[in-house]
C-alpha cells in the first residue's frame, strides 16, 4: 500500500537518506545540500527521511496516495482525530496497525443495545488487566475509542462504532494500542 510505501522511506538510516535523496528523487542540488544540512543540524527531526518519503512516494503513487499516507501516519502519533480515522481504507488501517495486539470478538456482543466499553476492553478483549485499571486510566482521560477520549467506561460500545463495519480500536495512553475485530 501507498501507507508501507511511504513508512519504509521514512525509516531508512541517515546515511542511505543523504544518498538516496540524490538517486530517487529530481530535487536540484541546492535543496538536497540544504535539506542534508538541515538534517545534520537536527537529525531526530528526520527532515531528510520526511522529505524523501513524500517525493519518492508521491512519484510512484501520486499525491492522493500521499496525502493518505501521511495522514495515516499522524495516527499513531496522535494527531489523528475519529474522522481521519474513519477515512482510512481497511488496508490502510491494518497496514497502520500492524504488530498492535489484537483481539477478536463476537460481532453479536456489539448488537442491538452493544456492550459496555468496560466489559468488552477487560472481559472480551483483555486490553486492561482490570476493571479497576480501566476505570482509574479513563476518569484520568487516559482512554480512547477510535480516537475519540472516552468519558465513561460504562459508555456502551456498539455496532455503529465499528470502522470498516469489523473493527474499533482502543487505545491506552498516548501510544498503546488495541484492535479490536469484530466477527
Amino acid at each position: 500500500s501507498p501507507y508501507t510505501f511511504y513508512q519504509f522511506w521514512l525509516n531508512v538510516a541517515d546515511a542511505d537518506a543523504e544518498r538516496y535523496i540524490k538517486i530517487f528523487t529530481s530535487l536540484d542540488k541546492e535543496t538536497i545540500d540544504t535539506l542534508i544540512e538541515q538534517h545534520h543540524q537536527d537529525p531526530g527531526q528526520r527532515i531528510l527521511q520526511k522529505r524523501l518519503a513524500e517525493e519518492v512516494t508521491l512519484l510512484v503513487h501520486g499525491r492522493e496516495d500521499l496525502d493518505a499516507a501521511i495522514e495515516a501516519s499522524g495516527i499513531l502519533f496522535g494527531k489523528a482525530t475519529k474522522d481521519s480515522l474513519t477515512k482510512l481504507d481497511e488496508q490502510t488501517l491494518l497496514d497502520v496497525f500492524r504488530g498492535v495486539p489484537q483481539f477478536e470478538v463476537s460481532r453479536s456482543l456489539l448488537e442491538g443495545e452493544g456492550t459496555k466499553a468496560i466489559d468488552l476492553l477487560t472481559e472480551h478483549a483483555a486490553c486492561f488487566a482490570s476493571k479497576g485499571e480501566m476505570r482509574k486510566l479513563t476518569q484520568g482521560g487516559g482512554v480512547s475509542i477510535n480516537k475519540e477520549k472516552l468519558a465513561d467506561a460504562n459508555t456502551l460500545i456498539t455496532i455503529a462504532d465499528l470502522l470498516d463495519g469489523k473493527y474499533i480500536l482502543a487505545q491506552q495512553g498516548k501510544k498503546k494500542y488495541f484492535l479490536i475485530i469484530a466477527k
